[in-house]
C-alpha cells in the first residue's frame, strides 16, 4: 500500500462522525440525571426526552441513502456536522431562550438528525476506501471512535458534574455538559474538508478519472488500476442489462437480513445501559450520587479497552465467531446481574455482571454489526440498503430507551418475584435469537472485496428487473 498513513488519517477524520454519536449518546446520560430534577420529568417523560433524539436518528437514516447518492459520503457527513454543531449549542438552552422541555427535545431531535446521517455514511465511506484485506478492521474505527465519544464524555460530565454542587448542576451545569460537544463537532465540520470523496461514489456518478486518482493516493498506482478495474466492472454489470429491485424477492431477503441484524444491536440492551448508566448505578445497584458519575468512567473505561480487542480480532477471527463469544459474555453478564437482583444480593457481582455486557459487547455486536452491514450490500444498493437497515436500528433504540424507565420502574418489574430485574432477563433473551439468527442467516465477509462479496448472494434472475430503458 502506498500511503496507509493516508488511508488511516482520512479513516480517522471520518469516524468522527462515530465519535460524535458516542459523545450525543453519552452526553444524555451524564446531563439527563440533573436536568430530570430541573425539568420535574416523570418516567414517561424522562424516556421522552433522552429519546427524542433518536426520532431524528431514524428520520436522519431514512434521507441519509438518497442524500449519500445524490451528494456522495464525504458531504452528507459534511451536513451531519453542521447538525450536530446547531444542536450541541440549542440544547444547552441559551438564557434568551424560553426555558421549556420541547425546545430540548426539538435541539435534541436535530442533533439526532446528524448522527442519523453519519451513521450510515461513515462506515459506507469507510469501506469504500478500505483494502479487503484490512476493511474490518478499518470500519471497527468507527465503533472505536463511537466508545471513545463515550468515554471522552463521561470524563467531561464527571469532571463538570464534581466541579459544582448538585444544586448548580441541576440549574446549569447539564447546559455545560451538553455545550461540550461543540469542541468535537466544529473539529469534525473542519476536518472534513480535507479528506477526498470516496472513489466508489465517484465512479457511480462517472468520474473515473476522479475516482482512479483517490485510489492511487491511497493505495498506489498497480493496486489503483486493479480496484478501479473492478469497480467499473461491477457498475457496467449493473447497468447493462438488468437493474437489481430492492423489493425483489432475492434483493429484498439481503435488506430484511441486514435489518433484522441491525435491530438485534439495540435489542441487547446496550442503550438502556448507556443512556440510563446513572439510574441503574443509583437505583438498582445501591450506588450514592456521588459515585454515580465514578462508575460512569469505569464503565465507558471497559467499553473502550474491548472495543481495541475486537479490532484485533475481526480480520483474523472474522465476523461470526465474534458475534457468538461476545453474546455468550453478555447473556452471562446480564443473568449475573439479574440473579443478584432478584436474590437481594446486589454488591461487586451486580457490578461484574454490568461490566462483563458491556466488555462482550464492545468485543462484539457493538463492531460487528457496523462490518457487516458496510460490506453485505451489494454495490448498486449499498446506500439505500444501509439506509433500511440503519433506520430500522434507530426505530429498535428509540423503542429500547422509550420502554426501558417505564419497565424498569413498574409495579411487575418491582415484586417481590422480580426486584427490578426484568428488563436484563429480557435482554438475555433476545441475544440468545442472536446467536441463533447468526448461525442460520449471516454469512462470513472476512478477507473479501466488495465486489466479490455481490457474487456471495444466490441472487436469482427472477429477482431482477429488467431495466425500464432497455
Amino acid at each position: 500500500m502506498k500511503n496507509k498513513s493516508y488511508l488511516y488519517l482520512i479513516t480517522a477524520v471520518s469516524a468522527l462522525g462515530g465519535l460524535l454519536f458516542g459523545y450525543d449518546t453519552g452526553v444524555i446520560n451524564g446531563s439527563q440525571y440533573y436536568f430530570s430534577q430541573y425539568f420535574d420529568l416523570d418516567a414517561g417523560m424522562k424516556g421522552w426526552v433522552v429519546g427524542s433524539a433518536l426520532i431524528g436518528c431514524f428520520l436522519g437514516a431514512i434521507i441519509a441513502g438518497p442524500m449519500s447518492k445524490g451528494i456522495g459520503r464525504k458531504n452528507s457527513l459534511i451536513v451531519s456536522a453542521i447538525l450536530f454543531s446547531v444542536s450541541a449549542w440549542g440544547s444547552g438552552l441559551p438564557s434568551f431562550l424560553p426555558q421549556e422541555v420541547f425546545l430540548l427535545v426539538i435541539f435534541r431531535i436535530i442533533g439526532g438528525l446528524g448522527i442519523g446521517i453519519a451513521s450510515m455514511n461513515a462506515p459506507t465511506y469507510i469501506a469504500e476506501i478500505a483494502p479487503a484485506k484490512i476493511r474490518g478492521t478499518l470500519v471497527t474505527y468507527y465503533q472505536l471512535a463511537i466508545v471513545i465519544g463515550f468515554f471522552v464524555v463521561f470524563l467531561a460530565t464527571y469532571f463538570i458534574g464534581n466541579s459544582a454542587t448538585p444544586a448548580e448542576n441541576i440549574e446549569h451545569g447539564w447546559r455545560l455538559m451538553l455545550w461540550s460537544e461543540l469542541i468535537p463537532s466544529t473539529l469534525f465540520l473542519i476536518l472534513l474538508f480535507f479528506v477526498p470523496k470516496s472513489p466508489r461514489w465517484l465512479a457511480l456518478r462517472g468520474l473515473n478519472s476522479q475516482a482512479l486518482t483517490v485510489l492511487k493516493r491511497i493505495h498506489g498506482d498497480e493496486i489503483a488500476q486493479i480496484e478501479i478495474a473492478e469497480i467499473e466492472k461491477s457498475i457496467k454489470k449493473e447497468e447493462s442489462k438488468v437493474k437489481l429491485s430492492v423489493f425483489a424477492k432475492g434483493v429484498f431477503s439481503i435488506i430484511v437480513i441486514g435489518t433484522v441484524l441491525s435491530m438485534l444491536q439495540q435489542f441487547t440492551g446496550i442503550n438502556a445501559v448507556l443512556y440510563y448508566g446513572a439510574d441503574i448505578f443509583e437505583q438498582a445497584l445501591g450506588f450514592g450520587q456521588e459515585d454515580v458519575l465514578q462508575q460512569q468512567v469505569l464503565l465507558a473505561a471497559v467499553n473502550l479497552i474491548f472495543t481495541f480487542v475486537a479490532m484485533a480480532t475481526v480480520d483474523k477471527f472474522g465476523r461470526k465467531p465474534l458475534i457468538y463469544i461476545g453474546s455468550v459474555g453478555m447473556i452471562t453478564g446480564f443473568v449475573l446481574l439479574g440473579v443478584t437482583l432478584m436474590t437481594e444480593s446486589v454488591g461487586i457481582l451486580s457490578l461484574i455482571g454490568v461490566l462483563m455486557f458491556i466488555a462482550s459487547f464492545a468485543m462484539s455486536m457493538g463492531p460487528v454489526v457496523w462490518v457487516v452491514l458496510s460490506e453485505m450490500f451489494p454495490n448498486a444498493i449499498r446506500s439505500i440498503a444501509m439506509s433500511i437497515a440503519v433506520a430500522a436500528q434507530w426505530a429498535a433504540n428509540y423503542l429500547v430507551t422509550q420502554t426501558f424507565p417505564m419497565v424498569a420502574e413498574s409495579e411487575i418489574n418491582n415484586n417481590e418475584f422480580w426486584n427490578g430485574s426484568l428488563p436484563y432477563f429480557i435482554f438475555a433473551g433476545f441475544i440468545l435469537l442472536i446467536i441463533l439468527f447468526t448461525i442460520k442467516f449471516i454469512p462470513e465477509t472476512k478477507g473479501k472485496s466488495l465486489e466479490e462479496l455481490e457474487d456471495m448472494w444466490d441472487i436469482p434472475e427472477e429477482a431482477k428487473e429488467i431495466a425500464t430503458n432497455t
